[in-house]
């Protein structure tokens, strides 16, 4: 039965579903979009270290390296699907600037603010000067947009069932929303994230090895499989990123989810210690860290947690004061004295704040290979030194695998053909990231993808 109606379904309300909407809506279409927690937003509303754009007016110097950043990052698999992880990348990487520019341009987003983080070779990570998050900032000015449309329609609280497909195409969902069972037609996108926090369900499944580490997730099932049932493909869904800094909440050290300590506070200068030494290069990817630390000796088991500091300065403060302030009143970061680590660890903190505010001033090489101190500015060290402390520990932050798509968003069926009727994007899907994600490009994914998905539907819909 052929879709006669000029509306779309959407599932998922972070920024990958919200971008796609409002595409939707500049093309005249009407747009449903289901969202299964209580609040719109999904992981997408947490993201706090930025979004990754490459060139931009905000970049301090020419950047042409984003592309073959994220190919290092992928790591060996890039060497399977080859074709399709390239079109992939190159789909995102290409596509960033005009990202950001459509954010700050079209939407009003500030996103003045450049930093480098792990694993990429240039400062390319946007966020704004202000005190709301990047990621917050996106969705609230998204959302904000659409309520005023007729055409955005939002449920929440509303879970999806089934897709249903008559023939080769996709034809719309059934859905289950306050004890109701519901259904709505037409074509539909599918935004509605990960199976990081599906610790029973697809992480078992896939990750058995990573049961008992805590998440930054909360814990809903993931959504692959309403998908495979309709014929869509999976890639990689047994790369999952494990983070390698998420809090450890001193007034709750057993909660198994965790809130993750932003890249950007390493990407600023801030230092990893163990036993009160550094001990890798903070500015190295997710995935290398990660192993760094899970080398060391654990501290507990349920879940399972190790003991890494996280030590920031005055001038890593000054930088990322809104980040900062908001650890401190949370709780997650203290601010103290570097009397307290010498306490701790007699016979090795003060000389590592030393030999790092000596290697930040520019006097020698770092022996771990870190090139880039952010905004650390701790010359003279003493214990009466001003510093800010932290316990961090790995913890399942974001699935790298879900359904296969094109560079169009479509998903892809049996053979690689596209399924008629579906798209997706954000992390629901696989392909782009491989075996580890570079930081800042989770926003990204989202908005590039989210907004081909929408103009690609409505393409469907429209007369040609």
């Amino acid at each position: 039965m052929a879709i006669q109606t000029k509306q779309a379904i959407i599932v998922g309300s972070g920024a990958a579903g919200l971008s796609a909407a409002c595409q939707l809506i500049a093309h005249s279409i009407s747009v449903y979009v289901l969202e299964r927690a209580e609040k719109p937003g999904g992981n997408s509303i947490k993201a706090s270290s930025g979004i990754n754009g490459a060139p931009t007016k905000y970049q301090p110097f020419p950047d042409n390296f984003f592309y073959e950043d994220t190919v290092k990052s992928v790591g060996d698999v890039i060497n399977t699907a080859t074709t399709q992880r390239q079109s992939l990348i190159s789909t995102l990487t290409n596509s960033s600037a005009d990202a950001i520019n459509w954010l700050v341009d079209e939407k009003g987003i500030d996103l003045s603010l450049v930093a480098q983080l792990g694993g990429h070779s240039v400062p390319r990570t946007h966020r704004g000067a202000g005190k709301v998050p990047p990621g917050a900032s996106i969705v609230t000015t998204l959302l904000n947009s659409l309520k005023k449309s007729p055409l955005f329609h939002l449920e929440t609280e509303c879970q999806v069932t089934r897709v249903i497909k008559e023939g080769n195409s996709v034809v719309g969902v059934e859905y289950r929303c306050k004890d109701e069972v519901r259904s709505i037609n037409g074509p539909v996108i599918f935004a509605s994230g990960g199976f990081g926090g599906d610790a029973k369900g697809m992480l078992a499944k896939y990750r058995p090895d990573l049961a008992g580490y805590p998440s930054t997730n909360d814990p809903r099932p993931g959504s692959q499989d309403l998908l495979t049932n309709v014929g869509a493909q999976l890639l990689d869904m047994d790369l999952v990123q494990v983070h390698p800094t998420s809090f450890v909440d001193p007034d709750d050290v057993f909660k198994p989810v965790k809130f993750l300590a932003a890249e950007l506070l390493r990407g600023e200068g801030g230092i990893l210690l163990f036993d009160g030494k550094r001990f890798v290069n903070e500015m190295e990817t997710r995935k290398t860290i990660t192993k760094a630390i899970t080398q060391l000796p654990a501290e507990d088991e349920t879940p399972k947690q190790w003991h890494v500091q996280i030590v920031l300065d005055e001038g890593v403060h000054k930088k990322a004061s809104p980040h900062v302030d908001f650890y401190l009143w949370k709780g997650l970061l203290r601010m103290t004295t570097v009397s307290e680590l010498i306490e701790r660890f007699p016979d090795t903190a003060l000389d590592s704040l030393k030999n790092y505010s000596a290697l930040a001033a520019g006097q020698g090489e770092d022996v771990l290979g870190r090139k880039s101190f952010g905004s650390w500015g701790m010359k003279e060290v003493t214990p009466d030194t001003i510093i800010y402390v932290g316990r961090v520990t790995p913890a399942v932050h974001f699935t790298m695998g879900g359904v296969q798509i094109n560079e169009h968003s479509e998903v892809l069926g049996a053979e690689g053909k596209p399924i008629q009727g579906l798209w997706a994007a954000g992390e629901v899907t696989g392909g782009i990231h491989g075996e580890n994600r570079l930081g800042g490009s989770s926003l990204l994914e989202c908005v590039v993808f989210g907004r081909i998905a929408g103009d690609q539907l409505a393409k469907s819909l429209l007369p040609s």
